[in-house]
């Protein structure tokens, strides 16, 4: 390491630690303002002169190898996971803006937590247990997909003798061999791409396969080739609830192999667990909401059909084996008092359920249900 380098890693360090104490979820550091947190989903400026061209380039490449300079000098992004000894373990998001060098530092938890211990349902954990098909955890970007993604792999680990091999862009957990040994490759440096992970992957004897994130039709095809043939395959989508999921796979591919990949989707998917992260009403933190899509026969027949928008009324009634609407999940915790009104709203599909003008959250009912819940509604 150089004297500059040294230098640089040296200011890094203290970003890190105060990242990590204050509980942030990422560090950025943008040329021209102080290095910024995220703070239960806000942007927060660090009390700290705002960084040049030269300090942000020298701060990122204090972290790279000679191998990853030539690859981002190449490429002109990057992303890796680095793990220090005294501070935790980082992903880290190296690119350009306007020629500079700038990075964004996603602070990894030290260790996984439990569906429950994560504000899952319980039906979360029944969803792990299967012995095959397919499981989308779907949602925007910093939603905890990749969270729930471990925490599942987690319950397989301690439960299941068997097999895990986990394919992410970056590793950003560490899972620990348990009932099961657990292989972790990450793109970049175990592997090229998705796709040539998993055509290798089906040669490695797997019983489950956890995929960082399907991002293209080949990822997509050997995900339900795999669930297809008796694998339990785990996958993260940036989707935002259960029918854009299966319209997100069903429209990457070609109009002429779409109804062959229909019914692969329909007889693979075991279910989908679509999630948003609120802010909480006393500013303790955030909390999950979550839509569940199980793959019953009522859903499969659904899906065959091509009529995934009727999938809002199939999960509506279907409680009784564990679905639930987003709106639900919502409402649920407006009423408890443990989101706001606005918040819920905000990333509600049907709000006029939330404040009582629709008996349904599909929206599909004009049936009144009474007045407005009153809590944390804003005076007309």
């Amino acid at each position: 390491m150089s004297e500059q380098t040294s230098q640089y890693r040296t200011l890094l360090t203290p970003l890190l630690q105060e990242a990590v104490r204050r509980g942030a979820s990422d560090l950025h550091i943008v040329v021209g303002l102080p290095p910024i947190l995220r703070i239960d989903g806000e942007i927060l400026p660090m009390q700290h002169e705002a960084l040049s061209e030269s300090d942000t380039k020298a701060m990122v490449y204090s972290t790279l190898n000679p191998d990853q300079i030539a690859r981002f000098e190449s490429d002109w992004k990057l992303c890796f996971s680095r793990y220090y000894a005294d501070i935790g373990h980082f992903r880290i998001t190296v690119y350009y803006q306007k020629g500079n060098t700038e990075a964004a530092i996603r602070i990894c938890p030290p260790a996984v937590r439990s569906l429950s211990e994560l504000g899952l349902p319980d039906v979360a954990a029944d969803i792990a247990r299967k012995q095959n098909g397919l499981v989308l955890i779907t949602g925007p970007t910093g939603q905890g997909k990749t969270t729930t993604l471990n925490a599942m792999v987690d319950l397989v680990n301690r439960e299941r003798r068997c097999k895990i091999i986990m394919v992410e862009d970056p590793v950003e957990y560490r899972q620990t061999h348990r009932k099961s040994i657990v292989v972790q490759q990450q793109i970049g440096s175990d592997a090229h791409s998705f796709g040539e992970a998993l055509v290798h992957i089906l040669r490695q004897d797997p019983d489950v396969i956890a995929i960082g994130e399907m991002r293209d039709l080949e990822t997509i095809s050997i995900a339900l080739t795999a669930a297809e043939t008796g694998h339990l395959v785990l996958a993260t989508l940036h989707t935002p609830d259960a029918p854009g999921t299966i319209d997100r796979i069903i429209d990457v591919y070609p109009p002429q192999q779409q109804p062959q990949i229909v019914t692969q989707l329909a007889a693979t998917l075991q279910a989908v667990i679509s999630q948003q992260l609120i802010p909480r009403v006393d500013q303790s933190g955030r909390i999950l909401a979550t839509e569940i899509l199980i793959g019953t026969l009522a859903v499969r027949n659904v899906i065959r059909e091509r009529k995934a928008h009727l999938l809002y009324n199939v999960i509506q009634t279907s409680a009784d084996v564990g679905m639930r609407l987003m709106d639900e999940s919502l409402k649920e915790l407006y009423e408890a008092g443990i989101i706001t009104y606005e918040q819920a709203t905000l990333r509600a599909r049907n709000p006029d359920y939330l404040r009582g003008e629709s008996s349904t959250p599909n929206g599909m009912s004009e049936e009144k249900a009474g007045p407005a819940p009153r809590r944390n509604v804003p005076p007309r």
